[in-house]
């Protein structure tokens, strides 16, 4: 459990060109700032290229900002090296994505357990343990001996979730984890990442274009031509 209010993400005057330097070039993203703090739930909305990928990717540390300063539990991550982001990433970010990106070779419990492995290796009987608890909690705890192609595509996206939280990580990063689900399995999977979220005292930032489901979070960041219009309680 993490302590209520402690600032998980922080974004001052961040920018990201592409091509630049050159004829091409252009700014995807204009001075951002925006704050997260610990059991925050926020909705990140726009239209197609408004920049949420981009956003997203530099705030899970997948991509670096061209200009500005983007601070991760306090750190300043765009001092980092590579290495040094990647670690931090993995500690520290949970990622559910629109398609599971589950490995159809490996078990529900062998594909929860991967950032763990990917991380350190054989994973130990407590996280074992931890991941076999998330099954569990998401509903598929007698499931985890089945391959993804043996789930349904609800029950994959919620053994993603479990994944996306095997690390207790600070910040889950959503990106329209429900797009793919039809309505109730899309209810299923949002109500499962509130839950966890109130549990485990993380933040949540999830990119949708359901306004249902944004409605339903704590707080809406509009997006549109790479600038915050919007941030609505």
């Amino acid at each position: 459990m993490f302590e209520h209010g402690q600032e998980v993400l922080r974004l001052e005057g961040l920018c990201k060109h592409y091509n630049q330097g050159k004829p091409t070039e252009v700014q995807v993203l204009h001075n951002l700032q925006l704050r997260l703090q610990r059991q925050d739930f926020v909705a990140l909305v726009g239209s197609s290229g408004s920049g949420k990928s981009t956003l997203l990717n530099l705030i899970g540390l997948l991509d670096t900002p061209t200009a500005g300063a983007l601070y991760l539990l306090g750190q300043p991550t765009h001092q980092m090296d590579d290495a040094q982001r990647t670690a931090l990433r993995g500690r520290s970010i949970g990622f559910v994505f629109q398609f599971h990106h589950l490995i159809s070779a490996f078990t529900a419990l062998e594909n929860v357990l991967m950032p763990l492995m990917l991380a350190g290796g054989k994973p130990t009987q407590a996280q074992t343990a931890l991941a076999q608890h998330l099954l569990a909690q998401v509903g598929l705890g007698r499931f985890a001996q089945h391959r993804p192609e043996q789930l349904s595509g609800g029950q994959q996206q919620r053994v993603a979730v479990a994944r996306a939280l095997v690390t207790q990580p600070a910040l889950v990063l959503a990106d329209e984890p429900t797009g793919n689900l039809d309505s109730q399995s899309a209810a299923e999977v949002f109500a499962l990442l509130r839950r966890f979220q109130q549990e485990l005292g993380c933040a949540v930032l999830m990119v949708t274009h359901d306004e249902r489901i944004a409605q339903q979070c704590q707080r809406t960041i509009h997006l549109a031509d790479g600038r915050v219009v919007e941030s609505a309680a």
